[in-house]
């Protein structure tokens, strides 16, 4: 009882119901109208056919007289569907005819029958005297009055098929509607229901949970595609704060112990080049925290779409190659060459100081882990359009990163430097990641050397949509 209670507050019900009573009204006012207009052009056809009858007995009798007036009436009446032929006395009396009797008072008045009139035929009927008809009576010379008529028992049968015919196309099509009307509706509350028990898990914490959708690509499917994105991105989110939790006990609890043991040691030292120098490592180690914390809010901010606001076209190519030349000296004091291919007049929309932060990080990275000795081939940062997209990539030649590990190091803080042995807080891929996907971009990671196991080098790019024109 509750489940069709439901059913019948859903709005796909209500939808059905509205448009099977929209279309029943219309069909019955269609049926009723073809109708009438099909019964007024018989009456008008049949009032045409007896004009035309009136007619050839006028002439018969202006040619013949009587006698051949009747031999036409009598010819004419024993032909299959004739119409109804009346011979009367002066009154009213019938003389001769191929009907048994008429309705009083209808010979009386010369002219059309108004309204029709009943009468009884020869031949024997199931309901005698239920007969109608229409007919023109006419008054001869001589006081004898003629009726050609015509019987109504077509358009009434018309009508009575066409009535029988409307009852029954509305009994189908209502019982067809109710069907498809209960199909619809049970249809549409089962996935309700799956939609429910999911959003149920998913507020129970699974936000692994998605959403059912099908094939038919309604507007179910569609509302659940854009739910199942929004909780993606929820998810994503959510791991994310868990990761940086975790992340932040463990990568800031080393430096805080330092600092710690940097004032102690401050404290309890009486020379004063000791205790500036444990001054100084403090500050540098506040430094450091500073600066994670400021990447950890730059990405917050690049996330949250805060300054998403702030678009506008930028040369790519011109920061491109600002950030080369920034970091050519950087590049040599580690013994390494930054080579650059940038192709000029390239432009997208976009945050000029998030796009070149994202490159001063691959940058920084690429020369962090460069490989070091008489193999060393450098940095290369390059700038093309292919298949329609932008693609700035920063290539190196160091060890590379795993393809099973790719997707790791793209999360906050973490590092496949275990040991901690090189500078750095694990945010700067993330923050990069971030950055592209504020600007509707993507961040791909590949091999620089394929099928060199010793030094494969690593190519991040970064992948830009074209501007739209």
């Amino acid at each position: 009882m509750n489940r069709a209670r439901l059913m019948f507050r859903s709005t796909a019900v209500r939808l059905s119901a509205l448009y099977i009573l929209l279309f029943a009204l219309c069909a019955a006012f269609l049926v009723f109208y073809v109708t009438a207009m099909s019964e007024r052009l018989l009456a008008q056809q049949t009032r045409q056919t007896l004009q035309e009858e009136v007619g050839d007995v006028q002439r018969a009798y202006e040619r013949g007289g009587i006698n051949l007036l009747v031999r036409m009436m009598e010819r004419r009446a024993r032909q299959p569907g004739a119409n109804l032929y009346v011979v009367a006395g002066p009154n009213g009396e019938m003389l001769a005819g191929n009907v048994a009797s008429v309705q009083p008072g209808v010979l009386d008045e010369q002219g059309w029958t108004e309204p029709p009139f009943r009468y009884e035929p020869f031949a024997e009927a199931e309901k005698p005297g239920q007969d109608v008809a229409i007919g023109y009576v006419m008054r001869l010379d001589n006081g004898l009055r003629i009726m050609v008529g015509r019987d109504l028992g077509d358009p009434g049968r018309f009508r009575l098929i066409v009535r029988r015919a409307l009852m029954v196309a509305l009994t189908i099509m209502g019982v067809g509607a109710l069907v498809i009307w209960f199909g619809i509706g049970r249809n549409a509350l089962k996935r309700i229901d799956r939609m429910s028990a999911a959003s149920q898990k998913i507020m129970a914490g699974d936000l692994s949970q998605r959403l059912p959708v099908g094939r038919s690509g309604d507007e179910f499917d569609r509302l659940s595609d854009s739910l199942n994105a929004m909780l993606g991105r929820i998810e994503k989110l959510n791991e994310g704060l868990r990761q940086v939790s975790d992340n932040i006990a463990h990568d800031l609890k080393t430096p805080l112990t330092r600092l710690r043991n940097k004032a102690a040691d401050a404290l309890s030292e009486d020379r004063e080049d000791v205790r500036r120098a444990a001054l100084e490592g403090i500050i540098g180690e506040s430094d450091q925290l500073i600066r994670t914390f400021n990447a950890l809010l730059m990405i917050s901010r690049v996330e949250a779409g805060s300054i998403a606001a702030e678009m506008s076209e930028v040369d790519l190519s011109a920061v491109s190659a600002d950030s080369a030349e920034l970091y050519e000296p950087v590049a040599e004091e580690a013994g390494l060459q930054l080579a650059t291919e940038v192709l000029p007049g390239v432009a997208v929309n976009g945050n000029r100081e998030l796009i070149g932060q994202a490159i001063f990080n691959l940058l920084d990275n690429a020369i962090k882990y460069s490989g070091d000795g008489d193999d060393n081939r450098g940095i290369k940062l390059r700038l093309v359009k292919r298949d329609g997209d932008i693609r700035l990539s920063v290539c190196d030649n160091g060890p590379g990163i795993p393809a099973d590990k790719r997707e790791d190091v793209l999360k906050r803080f973490v590092r496949l430097d275990e040991s901690r042995s090189k500078p750095g807080t694990g945010l700067g891929l993330s923050l990069v990641e971030a950055v592209m996907e504020l600007h509707g971009g993507s961040l791909e990671l590949s091999d620089t050397y394929e099928g060199r196991p010793d030094a494969t080098g690593l190519t991040v790019t970064m992948v830009f949509p074209a501007p739209r024109l």
